[in-house]
């Protein structure tokens, strides 16, 4: 009689036999966490139907999966975005977005959990060299694209009653101003680590009050007078109406498995992200550059 077990689950032999690979194969992939399995007392165990689930897939570049889960870097018009990308499938499919940092989106992502991470590390001039090399840190770079959504203005939020203060941010520094920083592994924070060490600052010269795991957390803070000064994009000043301060320019940027890209639902995504609704909220928000939305910026061949 099968058990419930052989119904649902395969072992790396019977994974083998059934994708017609080399057991050596299965476990090697298995490792690189290319095939979905869990591994118990030591030894690997496979969900058939999350096999089947790859194959399709494999099989048909993502074009028929009716999901799409994005994790990373918190974005408002990626976000705006994804809402009128919803409504426009309605029930026919699911695209979710969780801002969790770049850092903690890629691991998200090379485990599985995730099917794209939105992620942004240091100025958009560096982009080649410091997101592929945030990229290389996980074996499965080798079966990855990223593709550029936009570039973005980030800076240093306040109210506006505030904004006079940052004529002389050496001085603002040195005062007792409460700031609001990120968690280590937001692109954020690498900013404002970053920029303290051109200013011969670290975070404990400075009264950081609080961690916010957003963005919009971060904005949220500024906007309720529980600090002053925070970091971030413009376009989450913009949408929270908080005064800016521009320091540089970012590329933002979306990795995901290379059949992830042919999806029916991030095609979609990329339709919209250039649609003139799009651009003119972008345009109010503030400091977005959508040129080149939607192009493969690196692969691993």
């Amino acid at each position: 009689m099968t058990t419930e077990r052989e119904n649902l689950f395969m072992n790396a032999k019977e994974v083998a036999e059934y994708l017609d690979l080399n057991e050596k194969k299965v476990y090697a992939m298995a490792n690189e966490q290319q095939l979905p399995g869990t591994k118990v007392t030591g030894k690997w165990l496979f969900p058939k139907p999350m096999i089947d689930r790859w194959v399709m897939e494999s099989c048909h570049f993502g074009m028929l999966s009716d999901r799409l889960i994005i994790t990373g870097s918190d974005d408002p018009l990626l976000q705006w975005v994804i809402n009128r990308l919803g409504r426009r499938i309605e029930s026919a499919g699911l695209v979710n977005y969780c801002s969790t940092g770049s850092k903690l989106g890629l691991n998200q992502l090379a485990r599985g959990h995730a099917d794209v991470c939105a992620m942004h590390w240091g100025d958009e001039a560096e982009r080649d060299l410091r997101h592929t090399a945030l990229l290389k840190r996980h074996p499965q770079f080798k079966q990855w694209v990223m593709v550029h959504a936009c570039s973005r203005d980030y800076g240093l939020m306040m109210r506006s009653d505030h904004q006079h203060l940052c004529h002389d941010l050496g001085e603002t520094l040195a005062l007792r101003y409460r700031w609001v920083a990120r968690q280590e592994g937001a692109g954020a924070r690498h900013h404002f680590d970053n920029w303290l060490t051109k200013m011969h600052r670290t975070t404990t010269d400075i009264n950081v009050v609080s961690t916010a795991y957003s963005e919009r957390e971060l904005a949220g803070m500024i906007a309720r007078n529980e600090a002053e000064f925070g970091m971030g994009c413009q376009g989450i000043a913009g949408e929270f109406g908080l005064a800016f301060v521009p320091l540089g320019k970012e590329s933002f940027d979306l990795v995901m498995p290379q059949g992830v890209y042919f999806r029916y639902l991030l095609q979609q995504l990329f339709e919209l992200m250039q649609t003139p609704d799009t651009l003119a909220f972008a345009q109010r928000l503030g400091g977005y550059d959508l040129s080149g939305c939607g192009r493969i910026i690196w692969s691993p061949s």
